[in-house]
């Protein structure tokens, strides 16, 4: 896979964080979500005759989310490698995420349910660049049936990522603002110059207001 980070720069490198997350299509009404977190040391920093990065953190978490409803039915979290021998034993209670929806405050329940020594920080942090892969894949899942189903007609309008835009992203809403404030300032200075133009216009407006 193409690596889309710029080159390093002139500078020692101390440590490489990688998130990535993956959604498949495992049938009509469910995703399985698979995400990934691992912290690498570059070869050399702790032992000098290393040739291969030392990798600290390693998880995998599996997550399979109903559709359209994008509640999670079950959870597997898997430590490839960690640090410390005790860091297995919080696996599983990520168990705790079944029932809980990918859609609707997420991020804050999975802070509250895992946080601190209640969870892995790798892991809960994971969880959080999931939530919006999640969201993401809810057109695709639509796509995706009516591909399958050729009686189904998505019209062209609503494929566009414009309309994906709309629910979930401040977009829209913030370009809405920003296009009546400039409508309504141009409008505001085509009236001032209209009357800096004709001024016998405003008079005549003044004097017809007057009761």
């Amino acid at each position: 896979m193409k690596d889309n980070f710029p080159p390093n720069p002139e500078y020692m490198e101390l440590h490489n964080r990688r998130y990535e997350v993956r959604a498949f299509r495992k049938s009509a009404d469910c995703v399985l979500l698979r995400g990934m977190v691992r912290d690498d040391k570059p070869h050399g920093l702790y032992l000098e005759d290393d040739t291969e990065p030392l990798t600290i953190h390693h998880m995998i978490v599996d997550i399979e989310i109903s559709f359209p409803s994008m509640v999670i039915q079950s959870a597997q979290v898997v430590f490839e490698s960690h640090p410390h021998t005790e860091c297995t034993g919080i696996v599983n209670h990520y168990q705790g995420l079944v029932g809980l929806s990918i859609a609707r405050g997420f991020t804050h329940k999975v802070r509250e349910l895992f946080g601190g020594p209640r969870g892995c920080t790798h892991v809960t942090a994971l969880l959080s660049a999931m939530a919006p892969v999640a969201i993401q894949c809810a057109w695709s899942m639509r796509i995706a049936s009516a591909r399958e189903d050729k009686s189904i007609n998505i019209p062209r309008e609503q494929m566009s990522s414009r309309t994906t835009r709309e629910s979930f992203c401040h977009e829209p809403q913030y370009m809405s603002r920003v296009v009546r404030r400039r409508r309504h300032c141009c409008n505001f200075a085509r009236r001032r110059r209209h009357r800096a133009a004709h001024p016998c216009d405003g008079a005549l407006e003044r004097t017809w207001s007057q009761p």
